[in-house]
């Protein structure tokens, strides 16, 4: 029970501070640091929703003063989606302004040979809805 609620609280927490993080954001044009995954499961690539934005994304999230990318990556592949690796493989560097953010995404793969079974974090990454929607699919 303690559970569900306090999944509850950060839920709300990120459905409201995302809009506003992105009102601050470009008043601030601050910098950032992210990561993301594309994790591929045979040929098909694994796509989550969240539950403050709209839309289909790869996992990832953002860099922690002093961690490495791929640390990062992979700590937010566990957080996530409870997806545990010990190495990954860089695709890339994107810098860009996002949202009115000065953004470097640091962009790795991860190549599977078969779905392992996800452990959504119930926070940021969900099941939606009373049907239960998949909150994570597998795109061929």
């Amino acid at each position: 029970m303690l559970s569900s609620l306090l999944d509850f609280a950060w839920r709300t927490a990120f459905r409201l501070g995302f809009p506003i993080a992105r009102i601050w954001w470009r008043l601030a044009c601050p910098r950032h640091e992210g990561t993301l995954v594309a994790v591929y499961v045979g040929p098909a690539l694994l796509l989550v929703r969240s539950s403050y934005r709209i839309g289909w994304h790869l996992p990832g999230g953002g860099v922690r003063r002093g961690e490495k990318p791929e640390a990062a990556a992979r700590r937010e592949l566990a957080e996530e989606i409870g997806v545990i690796t010990s190495s990954l493989l860089p695709a890339g560097i994107i810098s860009g302004i996002w949202d009115g953010r000065r953004d470097r995404v640091y962009c790795f793969e991860l190549r599977l040979t078969e779905l392992p079974k996800l452990q959504l974090d119930n926070r940021e990454v969900i099941m939606r809805g009373s049907y239960r929607l998949p909150s994570c699919i597998v795109w061929s």
